[in-house]
């Protein structure tokens, strides 16, 4: 017999509160809602800046994915769920007559909105973007609507008179209003896992940071409750998803020793880590954990801000990835540019192999439930190209989409139609989504 317990139940202690993964055993609000235990879809959309080598982007052959191109190979291990594109275009990024045009902000403008961003230095416009499209239509049945997150500071100035605003926000939840997203770990742990600022009381959350407390001692009593109440696959499930509670919980407690206050050799806890590469991982993890405990169905992850000058010396050389982008052909700023095009897509691939680890409802993952959308609102980055554009799709959304292919599309088909099938399929009621002119075929199973 299911155990009556909604999404809203969570297991609590002392200001703490944690959203139960799904499991078989509970009746979810969406069983509730629908008669089915099926999951519900969730939609995470990356974004990675000043584009990609292209020549080592996409799929030799269309048709079913066999070899994948070098710069996509970490994800031979998910190329059943993958889709790979080929002639996505954002019309609404190019100049259309502005001549003065930089690129960089009309890309990551138009990336989720497939509109065009108004020239402004103040007075920002573009279009609702579709996470925050599909957040209105299911954020009511979660916690939190939509989960914006980033990894580098949203400062950004502007440029041939447009805002910089454009080049570090690609979630809009109406035209005149950009999402922020969060970049520090830490904030985003104690949103995800507490009360709310009213019910988490300072006390709590010193007692938590200064003895090195888990989360999980506060709710422990709860979660044998629960244990004890449901089947024994649940209980695997339960037990997996509470290890990787505590695994990220205790990240985030190293890293944010980083810091001394001045003066004093008391830490002073940041949150955010020095080490870019472990900030990366530890964002991916909660994002896992907000759509495996179902505390939103849509995510946005800014890896790095459009036109961002990070470098990677951990990949052997200190050049900003910018500087790189305007390659002008040259061989050894092309290899750089390979390789860090390869490590974004292996911190993907960390995330998605997390994803595939996450049991749900009848025999599925967490990443046959999810769609996750990758790429760039820039292809080449030494023109400032928005034609042809690296974008890949992960997940089946349900059971309802083909993967395992590479779609050749027609020349300068717009990525909204992507956008808009990605909609459709997640049961949106749109007809159109930005300069859509259909939804992208070949995509439906």
């Amino acid at each position: 017999m299911a155990i009556q317990v909604n999404r809203r139940t969570m297991l609590r202690g002392m200001g703490a509160a944690l959203a139960l993964p799904w499991m078989e055993s509970l009746a979810s609000v969406g069983q509730a809602a629908t008669g089915s235990s099926k999951p519900p879809v969730r939609m995470c959309y990356w974004y990675v800046p000043n584009g990609v080598h292209l020549p080592t982007w996409f799929p030799e052959h269309d048709g079913a994915l066999v070899d994948l191109p070098e710069t996509l190979r970490p994800l031979a291990f998910a190329r059943e769920s993958l889709n790979c594109f080929h002639g996505l275009t954002h019309n609404t990024a190019l100049t259309n007559g502005d001549l003065d045009g930089c690129g960089h902000g009309q890309g990551a403008a138009s990336f989720l909105t497939g509109a065009q961003a108004y020239r402004t230095q103040d007075a920002v416009r573009v279009d609702i973007s579709a996470d925050q499209l599909y957040a209105r239509h299911v954020g009511n049945e979660t916690r939190f609507p939509s989960l914006e997150l980033g990894c580098e500071s949203a400062r950004s100035g502007n440029a041939f008179g447009y805002s910089g605003t454009y080049k570090t926000h690609i979630s809009w939840r109406t035209p005149t209003s950009p999402a922020p997203y969060e970049m520090n770990p830490k904030v985003v742990f104690d949103r995800l896992f507490t009360k709310g600022s009213r019910g988490l009381t300072r006390a709590t959350v010193a007692d938590r940071d200064f003895y090195r407390k888990s989360m999980l001692d506060y709710v422990l009593d709860d979660a044998n409750r629960i244990r004890n109440r449901v089947a024994a696959t649940d209980q695997r499930k339960l037990d997996q998803y509470l290890t990787g509670v505590r695994e990220v919980e205790r990240r985030i407690q190293h890293g944010a020793l980083a810091m001394e206050l001045s003066g004093s050799e008391i830490p002073r806890p940041e949150g955010i880590p020095e080490d870019f590469d472990e900030h990366l991982r530890l964002m991916c993890d909660l994002m896992v954990l907000a759509f495996q405990t179902d505390s939103t169905r849509a995510s946005t992850f800014m890896v790095t801000k459009e036109a961002t000058d990070r470098n990677y010396p951990w990949l052997g050389f200190t050049d900003g990835h910018h500087e790189l982008s305007h390659h002008a052909n040259e061989a050894e700023k092309n290899r750089k540019l390979r390789e860090i095009d390869r490590y974004h897509i292996s911190i993907l691939a960390y995330m998605i192999e997390k994803m595939m680890t996450v049991e749900e409802a009848g025999g599925t993952t967490l990443l046959d439930n999810s769609l996750v959308l990758y790429g760039s609102g820039i292809s080449d980055g030494d023109r400032h190209d928005h034609v042809n554009l690296p974008v890949i799709l992960l997940g089946k959304g349900g059971g309802t989409l083909r993967s395992g292919q590479h779609l050749k599309c027609r020349p300068e088909t717009p990525m909204s139609n992507l956008l808009l099938a990605m909609l459709q399929q997640a049961r949106v009621p749109v007809d159109r989504f930005g300069d859509s002119t259909e939804p992208l075929p070949g995509l439906l199973a």
